[in-house]
């Protein structure tokens, strides 16, 4: 069993050091142990997949409108990584966005930069900075790569789990049982929810220097979430949740809004 936990134990150390990296902007250490390539590919197969199952808006104006966002974002993203000397990050990337019929309020954005709206989240945004919003922060999650650190992680906690599975493997059926529950909750709530959490944060700061490079103001995310903040149903505690609560977010962007208004531009 000892022999055991030890190759555990290497492998896992093993992929820390060979998957650290840093995110752009914030400077924040993570570890991301699958490759971009098998990323973007995983993300455009899921793209492909997604749009054949779901209806494309045919709404010209509101189309044109979430495209045109798009491609001034995504040339205010290659500018940044280019000025930081990061282009070799999003070598991959081919830009694509679409509007789809989906009264949910949202939108993502696929390793490899492929961006989805939902004609839900548009009563939200109510016009092109409110787009530029949602856009930068969507855009923002795939620069900084969570994708690739969220499955990261979870490959390490089941590392974890195996390893605790066999420390355990000479206890009480009983005592299994109650270490495995504790050691999952601990998984939910201490690790993979804050880190979620981090990651929201984390996607609105960048998102808003994305769109102020992109000559969007960025205030336009408070007013943004203010509206999100209003439109009702109960939400679980901070603490159990993968976003940070509404009033915290708000908090957040005000907080760091000097600092992404340094790359505003009218345009």
């Amino acid at each position: 069993m000892k022999k055991n936990l030890v190759t555990i134990a290497s492998c896992l150390m093993l992929g820390l050091m060979m998957g650290c990296s840093t995110v752009p902007l914030t400077g924040r250490k993570q570890l991301n142990m699958i490759p971009d390539s098998q990323m973007n590919s995983m993300g455009l197969t899921s793209y492909k997949q997604f749009l054949t199952e779901n209806k494309v808006s045919t709404d010209k104006a509101n189309v044109d409108m979430v495209k045109r966002v798009g491609r001034k974002i995504s040339v205010a993203v290659e500018t940044f990584m280019a000025q930081k000397g990061l282009s070799s990050q999003i070598k991959g990337f081919a830009w694509e966005f679409n509007l789809v019929e989906d009264n949910t309020p949202n939108a993502w954005c696929m390793p490899g930069g492929k961006v989805v709206f939902y004609t839900g989240i548009l009563p939200y945004t109510l016009n092109e900075e409110g787009i530029a919003v949602v856009m930068g922060h969507e855009i923002a999650h795939a620069i900084a790569k969570h994708g690739s650190e969220r499955m990261s992680q979870q490959l390490g906690l089941e590392v974890g789990a195996t390893a605790l599975s066999l420390a355990l493997s000479q206890k009480p059926q009983e005592t299994q049982a109650m270490y495995m529950a504790a050691f999952g909750l601990g998984a939910q709530y201490g690790i993979m929810l804050p880190y979620s959490r981090s990651h929201e944060t984390e996607a609105d700061k960048m998102g808003l220097v994305f769109m102020a490079m992109a000559g969007y103001n960025p205030e336009a995310a408070v007013s943004f979430w203010q509206r999100m903040a209003k439109s009702g149903g109960q939400k679980p505690p901070e603490f159990m949740s993968t976003h940070p609560a509404d009033q915290t977010r708000i908090n957040a962007l005000q907080a760091y809004m000097p600092e992404a208004k340094k790359y505003y531009t009218k345009k």
